[in-house]
This record gives structure tokens, sequence and C-alpha cells, in this order.
């Protein structure tokens, strides 16, 4: 190397070393890159404390729900036969006093016409609610509202897969079979 490119080399180390101005830009740069960073980290914090309240409370109105619909739902259980036993009611004070008055009653039609009145009442009532029979003498056999507890010889070929007898009434609730009908079906 020359000389005149040493002290031009020498020149411009000396320049950026002795340069106040260079040397403040630098720290600045370096304390503004702190700033940034801890201001930075101070938001995301802030950011990470608000997520977490949100979902903290998030988490027990949820968990509120859960436990009032639980609550709910089991009133709505131990309550849902309420309006049912209202309906029947009155026919069991019937039936108390059907009871009484056959203490001194000696014939037996007026106990038969009290216990029809008694039956009707009672039968109009699972109606009103929804409660239906339905008829099965004479029908081809159906697995799904029957229940068939024993076969017998069909006298004749039309017979033959049908219910001769009922010997327990079906029903259905609305379109729901609540209590399937024993029949005895011919083969």
């Amino acid at each position: 190397m020359d000389t005149s490119e040493k002290n031009n080399n020498n020149g411009q180390n000396s320049e950026s070393e002795n340069n106040p101005v260079t040397d403040t830009n630098a720290e600045n740069t370096a304390e503004n890159s702190e700033n940034k960073s801890a201001s930075g980290t101070e938001a995301l914090k802030t950011q990470i404390n608000e997520l977490n309240d949100k979902y903290l409370r998030l988490y027990s109105e949820f968990d509120n729900y859960r436990k009032r619909t639980a609550k709910e739902r089991a009133e709505l259980i131990k309550t849902a036969s309420e309006e049912v036993l209202q309906s029947v009611l009155p026919v069991l004070d019937d039936f108390e006093r059907a009871i009484k008055a056959n203490e001194t009653v000696e014939a037996a039609a007026p106990i038969k016409d009290g216990m029809l009145l008694i039956y009707t009442k009672l039968k109009n009532n699972c109606i009103q609610k929804g409660l239906s029979p339905f008829e099965t003498t004479g029908q081809v056999f159906d697995a799904d509202i029957m229940e068939a507890i024993t076969h017998i010889p069909a006298a004749d070929d039309s017979q033959k897969g049908k219910v001769i007898d009922e010997v327990e009434k079906g029903y259905k609730l609305g379109d729901k079979v609540i209590r399937f009908a024993k029949v005895v079906v011919g083969n």
C-alpha cells in the first residue's frame, strides 16, 4: 500500500471515530429498538391479559348456562307428568265417591253405570292428552306396533299372518307407540 491510501483509510477511520453525530445516531437506534421491543412486549402482555380475561368470562358464562339448563331440565322431568295427573285427579275423586256410594247399594245396575261413567271420563281425559288406542284384531301382524304372545293354527288361509285375538290393547301418544298391543296371531 502506498502512503496516500493509508492516509485515506486513516482519515475515514478517524472521522467515524471522532464524529459525535454518528455515535449518537447509533445509540438512538439501539435505544429505539429497545423501546420498540419493550413497548411491543408490553402491548403483547396487555393483549394476552385481555384475551385471558375474555376467555375466563366466556368460560364462566358457559358454565352458568350449562348449570342453569341442567337445573331446568331436572325440574321439567320432575313436573312433566303434572298436567296429566291433574286431569286424572277428578277421575280418582269419582272412584272414591263410587266406592262410598257402593257400600249401601245392593243392586248391580247402578254400580255398573257408575263404573262406565268413570271409565268414559278417564278415557276422554287420556284422548285429550293425545293418547289413542289402535285396533289390531283382524289386521295383518305388524311387529312395529304389536307383540305376538302366541301363535295358533288358523281356521282358514285368510287368517294366516293376521291377528286372531287381542290380549292387551296397544296405545300411541301422538305418532309414538307407548305400549305395544299383545296379540294372538294365526299360523
